[in-house]
């Protein structure tokens, strides 16, 4: 077979030994800036290329190589050279090639779509300026650099450590909106850092580096370097330098911003230094560092493992093994490599789905958040059906072509038992296991408050004494309080006397009726103040036991207001109180079973019943044992005191049944889980989602 001419300004560059030991070399086309690696059967294949015939290249392998091939091999280096436009187009072929481009450009809407999930915008071209300065940068890469870069390290470390709760504090305050702007100026340095640390190392080893700038990943501005060149290089240690430098840039800003945090002294470079600190560190680790998306992290490991396009071919293993598990179809191994490291290809390519599902779910939520919601819903649904369902559909047009194949595999029919097993599953009703946090305690109490400027004069009872409804509980006073009763006592007293002097007064009869009003108002006023003197004599509304009670607490005590002076507990049963949320308390009825756990499994463990579900939700929360402040499940919001749920939050009263007297005048927090009604967990999902929907679609 006559072979077609290669590209005339084709480059054919050696390269680093491959993991089997084989020499290899890069094929570099400099009209696309695009660089090939080839093994050694392609580069002994390309050196006899002028031969022209393909079974005379396979000869002339053969005899002045080890190597044993045939034209068969010839050809699908031909395909390979075809496929990645390196020949030389032949007469009429225009028309292929112009084919060819409008495939690849596709239609406008494909290229708005392209151009919306990935573009780059060049800034800078920055080789000149390398070549100047990147012989001044040759002690950021000595070894007495690295000596006290790891010092820097370790005293940072242990100062961080000693002063760890100050560190921790100003992570927390930095969680604000200022904070947040201040981490993303800082997140542009550091990035700024990081690409020319990839562009300095790669101008040190002689590459050219010949733009920079800003590529967008789904409207993401992510920093980039153009380090093509690095292909060029001949030892894989050089390309993992290039590779590794923005990491290794990012660290040692990290390395010295930590150092300085502990040393400056309180001010903006304090804060500074920890801003470059705590950033560079989150993102090196769970950006750059990651190996599941096309970062450095992916490269680091690619070069490491000597394994090029690692994500694709780890890809095509792992659909392999995918398909064989569900249908046995005894296809041959994409690609042979030694088993551990078929495993763990496969195990990558499983981890990297799920990471990258996870992240493309939250960068579809991002889209739709940030954007009007016309807008959001469209790039949301762009979102979800290219990176997500896209996948899935490809992979089932593979199941379709396969599918004569598939029917005959007895594999094949287990899996679907399975699949159609899992989907009655969720087709079926199951009990419904509600979970929540909850308060048990008595069924009737009453908390004492202390009111304002009030001072203990006297107390009545003491710890678990039985104490009598209609009885003062205590005796307050108030200095203020006295005083304002001494001038009422004194100006009602003058009233009563001008009034009733009013008959044999002509003067006081004038004004009778204007007396007469300032006497009601002052009758009031002091009616108001008999009801805060009651405050200061709480009264039992009803029969129970003192608890709680202050051992400290001593006649002659000032009291701050609302401050909790003791508990009155009935001695009848108890009772659990608990908050649902919308959904939940949809599928709980009164008469329900539950059963209650105290927390820490320490104390009791009750059978309970529901007996009584609020109509409406609650609009505060007036157990704040049950919100996440206190280590409770409900999120709340604290304003001024007063404890509001984020969601809609239906109180439940539970009652257990059989009490032992040992708890009736006890307080626990647990966890109640209540035997709902059963419920369809498809119809739940489906619920859910038309819910969302209609909420975001604004009907």
């Amino acid at each position: 077979m006559a072979l077609p001419p290669l590209r005339e300004e084709l480059a054919l560059l050696p390269g680093p030994a491959l993991s089997d030991g084989q020499p290899s070399h890069t094929l570099h086309d400099p009209v696309r800036n695009l660089y090939f690696q080839i093994d050694w059967t392609t580069f002994e294949i390309l050196c006899r290329w002028s031969i022209g015939d393909s079974r005379a290249i396979a000869d002339a392998v053969n005899s002045d190589t080890t190597l044993q091939i045939d034209a068969d091999d010839v050809g699908d280096v031909v395909l390979f050279l075809q496929n990645q436009q390196l020949l030389q187009p032949g007469p009429g072929s225009a028309a292929e090639y112009a084919q060819r481009l409008k495939h690849i450009k596709g239609s406008a809407s494909q290229w708005l779509l392209h151009n919306y999930l990935f573009f780059r915008i060049p800034i800078l071209k920055p080789d000149r300026w390398l070549s100047l300065w990147v012989g001044r940068m040759n002690y950021f890469y000595s070894k007495h650099f690295s000596t006290l870069t790891f010092a820097a390290l370790g005293i940072g470390l242990i100062e961080v450590y000693r002063d760890w709760e100050s560190f921790v504090a100003t992570l927390v305050d930095t969680l604000s909106w200022p904070g947040m702007l201040n981490y993303g100026i800082t997140l542009i340095f550091i990035k700024t850092l990081h690409e020319f640390g990839h562009a300095v190392t790669a101008k040190r080893l002689g590459c050219r580096v010949p733009t920079m700038g800003i590529a967008f990943l789904v409207l993401w501005p992510v920093a980039y370097t153009d380090t093509n060149e690095v292909w060029k290089l001949t030892q894989r240690r050089q390309r993992l330098q290039v590779t590794a430098a923005g990491v290794i840039t990012e660290l040692v800003v990290a390395v010295w911003a930590t150092l300085a945090w502990t040393l400056l002294p309180l001010g903006e470079w304090k804060s500074m230094a920890f801003l470059l600190a705590t950033t560079t560190w989150i993102t090196t680790v769970t950006i750059n560092a990651s190996p599941f998306m096309r970062f450095d992290g992916y490269f680091l490991l690619s070069d490491w493992l000597e394994m090029p396009n690692l994500h694709a071919r780890a890809f095509a293993l792992a659909r392999w093994d995918l398909r064989e598990r569900l249908f046995d179809l005894q296809e041959e191994v994409p690609e042979f490599l030694p088993a551990r490291r078929h495993t763990v290809l496969i195990l990558f390519a499983y981890v990297t789905w799920i990471y990258r599902l996870v992240l493309f779910l939250g960068i579809a939520a991002l889209v739709y958040a940030f954007f009007i919601k016309a807008v959001g819903i469209l790039l949301f649904i762009v979102e979800m059906g290219w990176f997500v369902l896209a996948p899935f559909y490809q992979e089932f047009k593979v199941w379709r072509k396969y599918w004569p194949q598939l029917r005959q595999r007895g594999r094949t029919r287990i899996s679907g038992a399975i699949f159609l097993f899992s989907v009655l599953l969720l087709a079926v009703p199951w009990p419904t296991r509600i979970s929540t946090s909850a308060l048990l305690r008595p069924a009737q109490q009453w908390l004492v408050y202390a009111p304002e400027h009030a001072r203990v004069s006297q107390i009545n009872f003491r710890e678990g004494q039985h104490v009598k409804a209609g009885t003062t509980i205590f005796q307050l006073e108030s200095p203020e309080l006295s005083s304002r009763s001494a001038n009422l006592q004194a100006k009602l007293a003058r009233l009563e006397r001008q009034t009733g002097s009013g008959v044999f007064d002509l003067g006081q009869r004038a004004q009778w009726q204007t007396l007469q009003q300032e006497k009601a108002m002052v009758e009031a006023e002091w009616a108001l103040l008999q009801t805060d003197a009651a405050r200061y004599a709480p009264i039992a509304p009803f029969d129970g036991v003192l608890r709680d009670l202050d051992p400290e607490l001593r006649p002659g005590a000032w009291l701050s207001r609302n401050e909790v002076l003791g508990r009155l507990v009935n001695n009848g049963t108890l009772q659990v109180l608990a908050y649902l949320n919308e959904e939940e308390v949809a599928h709980v009825s009164t008469g329900d079973t539950a059963r209650f756990y105290a927390d820490g499994l320490e104390g009791p463990f009750l059978l309970l019943t529901v007996s009584r579900i609020d109509s409406d939700a609650s609009r505060t929360l007036a157990e704040p044992e049950l919100s996440t402040l206190y280590g409770g499940t409900l999120q709340v919001r604290e304003k001024r005191g007063i404890l509001y749920p984020d969601r809609s939050a239906y109180r439940v009263t539970l009652e257990a049944s059989e009490v032992p007297s040992s708890l009736l005048h006890q307080a626990w927090r647990g966890k109640v889980v209540i035997a709902g009604s059963w419920s369809v967990p498809a119809w739940q999902f489906a619920r859910t989602g038309l819910t969302l929907f209609w909420r975001e679609a604004g009907f």
